[in-house]
């Protein structure tokens, strides 16, 4: 029955959304923004902006519930009695404390083969780190440490809230692009020699089609900015958990990921330490290959 909790989940998500940003539309008075005139500028980038931003915002205020619904993870209660729930949680704090974070960080576990940990939350004060049972079960102490010292660091340097708005500003110009574009291409002549909009079925279908092509664009946009977020959080957690323990974490992650394939999961994920797609795909990764980050830890120890 997980499925239909993460379908109804996904739904009610989709719906607050447009209610919320209809609302928010209908304060700020903004108009159609297609009039008998043409297109009215102005209202289609209130439009877009709001619906691109307002979209990713909500998505980050609502993360920390979508990984306990969507991925089922499991919040570990601060005074449990587990010796290695204990030892996680109290590494996780630790770290938080190092990185001077403003308030402790959720810590959770989620039940998957797949040797992987993310960060998420609205804020540096309502943050969520959560580690796999994979990871747990397959990395030592040492390296479990690195992974986690990573996802602080994610936290510690707003990550998240970078990478929403870098993920909000681009579905504002893919909307905007997209539609002012279409607009122009599908423009007709009457007899008189006056422009005229093309039928709405034509304007639809090349703004959907120029949408398709600008979110792929803007989709390696958003991957190049998260691969530069994941080396500065490789060297924050070296900061603060040790930079042979990040190395260590690192080269753990590299020898699980070529020895299993892991299953894939729901994109809540989004600041997750491993990731390996190769050729093209690079192009959309949200992470650099282990190898190269490895390299580049090692690299920078030996110029410091």
């Amino acid at each position: 029955m997980a499925w239909i909790k993460r379908i109804g989940l996904f739904l009610m998500v989709n719906v607050l959304v447009m209610v919320t940003i209809s609302v928010v539309l209908s304060v700020l008075g903004v108009k159609p923004y297609l009039t008998a005139r043409g297109i009215d500028y102005q209202s289609l980038m209130i439009f877009c902006l709001v619906w691109g931003m307002g979209g990713a915002f909500i998505s980050l205020a609502l993360s920390r519930v979508m990984a306990k619904w969507m991925m089922g993870v499991q919040i570990i209660p601060t005074d449990t009695r587990d010796p290695e729930l204990r030892e996680l949680v109290d590494v996780v704090h630790e770290l938080a404390r190092a990185a001077r974070l403003p308030a402790m960080p959720q810590v959770g576990v989620y039940d998957s083969p797949e040797v992987n940990a993310f960060a998420t939350g609205p804020s540096k004060s309502r943050s969520l780190v959560a580690v796999s049972s994979g990871l747990m079960g397959r990395m030592s102490r040492d390296e479990v440490r690195g992974v986690l010292g990573h996802e602080v660091a994610h936290i510690a340097n707003g990550d998240m809230v970078t990478m929403t708005l870098i993920q909000g500003i681009v579905n504002a110009f893919v909307m905007f692009l997209a539609r002012a574009i279409a607009f122009a291409l599908t423009m007709t002549k009457s007899d008189d020699g006056e422009e005229r909009q093309g039928t709405p079925m034509s304007y639809f279908l090349v703004q959907f089609a120029l949408e398709m092509v600008f979110m792929v664009l803007g989709s390696m946009v958003v991957a190049w900015f998260s691969r530069l977020r994941e080396y500065r959080a490789d060297a924050g957690g070296a900061r603060i958990a040790g930079r042979e323990t990040m190395v260590q974490a690192l080269e753990g992650l590299r020898r699980n990921v070529e020895a299993i394939d892991p299953s894939p999961q729901p994109a809540v994920a989004a600041l997750k330490i491993s990731s390996r797609p190769g050729g093209f795909l690079k192009l959309f990764s949200t992470h650099p290959p282990l190898e190269e980050r490895i390299e580049r830890l090692k690299r920078t120890a030996i110029l410091g």
